[in-house]
């Protein structure tokens, strides 16, 4: 198991529930983790590590949806069965499998929550969005799918996303940081943000340790 840090309570979690299953299942867990969300060359030295201690299977969280397929295949032509954990690969076709939370509708329904909140005043919000970095999909189907939730609002259904390798332009984004998904980062980054436009009246977070750091 390779997850993006050892730090978030989410990735803490995943690792635990993989350990109780694989000690039920008398399987051997090897787990590997970056030093931050983005860390995609720990995750390289993670899978050369594991296939070269005979893994048969790896479950990876990509720190970097597209640079760590190259990775990905060679663990593959090895014989290693790889399924992606909670952020696609580009391309998606990159492993196995993919067991995953619809990142487009989490954050879609953040955007109706927030237009919930806001009411009339969604249409003129001054918004920071706090995202992960370039070239992970996760972030990309968050922050598209808050936007796309922010503007059709409560009761509406997402639309399908047939491309979603850029983030969606939007006039009322007066500042976008890349937080790593982490609260420390988060926390500079919304201090830009406000430095630049203290008028800042809605964030969107990629996670909750980036938002601990924008609260803060």
């Amino acid at each position: 198991l390779i997850t993006k840090t050892d730090s978030n309570p989410f990735f803490v979690k995943m690792k635990e529930g993989a350990q109780a299953a694989a000690d039920a299942a008398g399987v051997k867990l090897m787990t590997a983790a970056g030093q931050f969300d983005t860390d995609n060359a720990s995750q390289v030295t993670a899978i050369e590590n594991m296939v070269t201690a005979g893994a048969k299977g790896i479950l990876i969280v990509p720190a970097d949806s597209k640079a760590i397929v190259p990775s990905i295949e060679k663990a593959r032509k090895a014989g290693v069965l790889v399924i992606a954990l909670d952020t696609p690969t580009q391309p998606a076709d990159a492993v196995d499998a993919l067991f995953a939370t619809d990142n487009f509708k989490a954050g879609f329904l953040g955007g109706q929550y927030a237009k919930a909140a806001l009411g009339d005043a969604a249409a003129t919000a001054i918004i920071a969005t706090l995202d992960t970095g370039p070239g992970i999909s996760v972030g990309v189907l968050r922050h598209n799918g808050f936007l796309a939730g922010l503007t059709e609002g409560p009761g509406a259904t997402p639309a399908p996303q047939p491309d979603t390798s850029d983030y969606t332009p939007d006039p009322r984004v007066v500042c976008s940081q890349d937080s790593g998904g982490d609260q420390a980062k988060g926390q500079t980054a919304m201090e830009n943000c406000l430095h630049q436009n203290p008028d800042i009246n809605l964030v969107y977070s990629i996670n909750e340790p980036a938002a601990r750091g924008a609260y803060a």
